[in-house]
């Protein structure tokens, strides 16, 4: 008598990694301009990403990056704005 043959196994696809979703967000808020909110979350991304063992630092860390770069852009930029409108008064006289 023959025994059956074994039923064939499915075939295994490589585990795929998870990705952290806060860091995907927050880097894509930086992008959009929403630059604090980007920072919060890339901050919690982070976080969880260092308990979890996700994937997504890489992307946590440009969005602080981003968004603190951003708010020091603007910020210069009003102080520049300010100061070339001090310097002449007549760009605010109305006439």
């Amino acid at each position: 008598m023959t025994t059956p043959a074994p039923a064939p196994v499915p075939a295994q696809s490589a585990p795929t990694e998870k990705w952290n979703v806060l860091s995907i967000v927050a880097f894509v808020l930086s992008l959009v301009g929403f630059n604090v909110i980007a920072i919060v979350l890339g901050f919690i991304g982070l976080n969880q990403v260092k308990k979890t063992g996700e994937r997504g630092r890489g992307l946590a860390l440009a969005a602080i990056i981003i968004g603190f770069v951003s708010i020091v852009i603007i910020i210069i930029w009003v102080i520049v704005v300010v100061a070339v409108v001090a310097s002449n008064p007549e760009l605010t006289t109305t006439y």
